[in-house]
């Protein structure tokens, strides 16, 4: 389990769509606030998803080979295998045929509210499903899964993080760095997530072959 969330956890966190979305809003008008919502609808995607799966296994893990558990691991290969078809649609898809949505184009005038929208529709669902079905092997009485679990959620919320304390603390600095880093994310888009939906959709579907079988 441990291994499984790092390597979700760092998928989720390195996403371009949402990292080039967050800059776009901190250089925007009251964009530390836009950002500060932006992140606490983020993690609160991710802790009621982890809290609603806990709530169905009661804190405690199923047992090897038994229903919920072989359940749990055919999601995770479902989505590994989901995530290594959509990466290679991604690759073989033509280069040039991505559309700015268009509440990138009127940035400034969005709400806090609408920021916090934001942070829902661009959690990779995909990524978080599999982290969902990996939190079923948590054991709450365990105070090492329980950090553990903590963990994951800064992990996946990482890059956030540091850029809305970067910004906040060191706006000037922040805005040119952001900018750079935003040209680079969006030059490189179509090759980040089509990196990231293989490795992880990969590990997902040789893993859960593996608990499966074995």
């Amino acid at each position: 389990m441990v291994l499984d969330l790092l390597l979700i956890g760092t998928g989720i966190t390195l996403g371009p769509l949402h990292n080039s979305a967050f800059i776009l809003l901190l250089s925007s008008e009251r964009g530390v606030r836009k950002g500060l919502a932006f992140i606490l609808a983020w993690l609160a995607s991710l802790v009621l998803v982890i809290a609603g799966v806990l709530a169905l296994t009661g804190g405690t893990p199923p047992g090897r080979h038994t229903a919920p558990s072989a359940a749990a691991e055919a999601v995770k290969l479902s989505i590994g295998v989901a995530l290594v078809v959509y990466g290679e649609l991604r690759r073989r898809r033509p280069r040039g045929t991505r559309r700015q949505p268009k509440w990138m184009t009127r940035v400034d005038s969005i709400s806090v509210w609408t920021a916090a929208g934001l942070a829902f529709l661009l959690q990779p669902w995909g990524l978080v499903g599999a982290g969902a079905a990996t939190v079923v092997q948590a054991n709450l009485s365990d105070a090492a899964t329980v950090a553990l679990l903590f963990g994951y959620c800064v992990l996946a919320s990482a890059s956030l993080l540091v850029m809305e304390l970067y910004t906040a603390f060191s706006p000037e600095a922040a805005g040119a760095a952001l900018g750079r880093m935003r040209l680079w994310v969006d030059g490189h888009q179509e090759q980040a997530i089509v990196l990231i939906c293989l490795l992880v959709g990969l590990w997902l579907t040789a893993n859960s072959i593996d608990q499966l079988v074995n």
